[in-house]
């Protein structure tokens, strides 16, 4: 997609691989050449290189359940497989495992967070679809209900 404008992009369709691969990367899910990120974990606004709002994410605690469950799921059994094989002491199971677990959680999380906020983009969740927020949030103030704290 690189060389389009945006006006070139059909808003219709998008492919969720594409956008969650360029997410992955910490792109733009729209033209892949933008960063999505301003710093470590905080979402741009806005791409820098097309100008697609990108403030309408709604990741929330989704990036760490996914990254508790990838690196739960990768380093408990090495924990076991060790164990079982070698029965180390303690301070060998927590020179090994410590800096392992830290590492993948640390290193996966912005990648799975663009991830999730491409995949959010992809499927014209949140107000990604061109609805502005004050749309999202209609519903809510018309039923009656009182929503002040």
């Amino acid at each position: 997609m690189t060389g389009q404008v945006m006006a070139d992009i059909d808003p219709t369709t998008r492919d969720s691989m594409t956008a969650m691969k360029r997410g992955l990367r910490g792109r733009c899910p729209s033209c892949g050449r933008g960063r999505m990120f301003r710093a470590f974990l905080k979402v741009a606004d806005e791409c820098p290189a097309c100008g697609e709002p990108l403030h309408h994410h709604r990741a929330d605690d989704a990036p760490s359940y996914f990254v508790i469950l990838i690196v739960g799921h990768l380093v408990v059994p090495l924990v076991f497989m060790v164990e079982t094989e070698y029965a180390p002491p303690y301070w060998v199971h927590f020179s090994l495992w410590l800096p392992l677990t830290l590492g993948l959680a640390i290193g996966l999380l912005q990648p799975i967070k663009g991830a999730i906020v491409a995949w959010q983009w992809a499927h014209f969740m949140h107000g990604f679809g061109g609805r502005d927020s004050g749309e999202i949030d209609a519903p809510l103030a018309s039923s009656g209900r009182d929503t002040s704290p």
